[in-house]
C-alpha cells in the first residue's frame, strides 16, 4: 500500500468538567487526508483545500507531527500529504488535532503499523503544541482511539479509552467567529479555590461513572464546569442563552467545546439531539449570527481509511 485516503474526525475536548484530560470523537464531522509514499525523502504538503493554511511542513501541524514520528523511527521514507479541510480552524472541534492525528495515523498505516494508536499520541501532540503552544492530548486521543478518552497523566503519558453509552449523541453549534486556543488559554487562572476544585473532581468522577453504567441522569448531573466555563464563556456571544435553550429542549448538559467558540450538548438519542440542535440554532438565527450546526453520534473507532 503506497497511498490511502482517510477520514479525520472532529472532536470535543474537555467535555465540560474534564479540562485538558477528557475528550470525545464525533462520527460524521471531519476532514479528509490523502497520504502517499514518495522517493523524495521528506514530508511535503502538496495541497490544502477548504482553508488557508501553511503548505510548509514545519509550519503545519500535520507536517510537524509526521516529522516527529519519522524522526523517532529513524526513517528516511518520504511522504506527500493532501489535506481537505472541513473543520474550520479556531472552531473548537479539533481542527488541528484532526490534521495532526491524521498524518501520523496514515503514515503509520503505510509503514506497516510500527506504532500502536496510543504510541502515536506523543507525535500528534507535537502538532497540537504548534497550534496552541501546549502539549495536550484531549483532542488527538479521541481522534486516534475513538469514543471517550481520559488523559489520566501527562508525565508519563497515560491515556484510557472509556466506555461510550450507545444512545449518546452530540449537538454542536459553531458561531462564525474565531476563538484562538492561545487566546482562550490566556483568560484562565493558574490557581483555583479548593472548594471549586472539589466540585470539579466530583463532577469528573460522576461523569466517568455515568458513562460506564450508562446512567444518563448521572451524566446530566455531572456535566457542570465551575472553573473554566465561567471565564471562557465571556468570549462567546449568547453562550448562556444557547446553553439554556439546549437544556430546555431536553439536553443532558453541555458547554464549551474545547476552547470555543463551538458549544456542544450531549443528548440521549438522535431525535432529541436534533431537537436540541434546532433550539440552539434558533438563538443565533434570531441574533443574526451566522453558524454551522451538527448532530452526531459518538465515533467508536476514530480515524478510518476511506480508500
Amino acid at each position: 500500500m503506497n497511498e490511502l485516503r482517510i477520514f479525520c474526525p472532529a472532536t470535543i475536548a474537555n467535555v465540560t468538567c474534564g479540562f485538558d484530560v477528557l475528550g470525545l470523537c464525533l462520527d460524521n464531522v471531519g476532514d479528509e487526508m490523502v497520504i502517499r509514499k514518495t522517493d523524495k525523502g521528506e514530508v511535503s504538503i502538496t495541497r490544502i483545500e477548504g482553508q488557508d493554511l501553511p503548505l510548509e511542513a514545519e509550519k503545519n501541524v500535520a507536517g510537524v507531527s509526521a516529522m516527529a514520528m519519522l524522526k523517532a523511527l529513524g526513517s528516511k521514507q518520504g511522504f506527500e500529504i493532501e489535506i481537505y479541510k472541513k473543520i474550520k480552524p479556531g472552531s473548537g472541534i479539533g481542527s488541528s488535532a484532526a490534521s495532526a492525528a491524521g498524518a501520523v495515523f496514515g503514515i503509520n498505516k503505510l509503514l506497516g503499523e510500527p506504532f500502536t494508536a496510543k504510541e502515536l499520541l506523543p507525535f500528534a501532540m507535537e502538532g497540537e503544541k504548534l497550534a496552541s503552544g501546549a502539549l495536550h492530548a484531549d483532542n488527538v486521543a479521541p481522534a486516534l482511539l475513538g469514543g471517550f478518552s481520559l488523559v489520566r497523566s501527562y508525565e508519563p503519558l497515560d491515556v484510557i479509552k472509556l466506555h461510550t453509552p450507545g444512545a449518546l449523541f452530540a449537538a454542536v453549534i459553531h458561531p462564525q467567529i474565531e476563538v484562538k486556543t492561545a487566546d482562550a488559554r490566556s483568560v484562565l487562572k493558574h490557581s483555583v479555590p479548593l472548594k471549586k476544585a472539589i466540585q470539579q473532581w466530583g463532577n469528573m468522577g460522576g461523569l466517568v461513572s455515568g458513562l460506564y453504567t450508562e446512567d444518563y441522569e448521572l451524566i446530566a448531573r455531572s456535566l457542570h464546569d465551575v472553573i473554566i466555563e465561567p471565564l471562557r464563556s465571556l468570549l462567546i456571544p449568547k453562550f448562556d442563552d444557547v446553553k439554556r435553550a439546549a437544556l430546555e429542549a431536553g439536553a443532558l448538559g453541555g458547554g464549551i467545546s474545547g476552547s470555543g467558540p463551538s458549544i456542544f450538548a450531549l443528548c440521549k438519542g438522535q431525535a432529541n439531539a436534533a431537537e436540541v440542535a434546532e433550539s440552539m440554532a434558533g438563538i443565533y438565527a434570531d441574533a443574526g449570527i451566522d453558524f454551522d450546526v451538527h448532530v452526531s453520534g459518538i465515533n467508536p473507532v476514530g480515524m478510518r481509511i476511506i480508500s
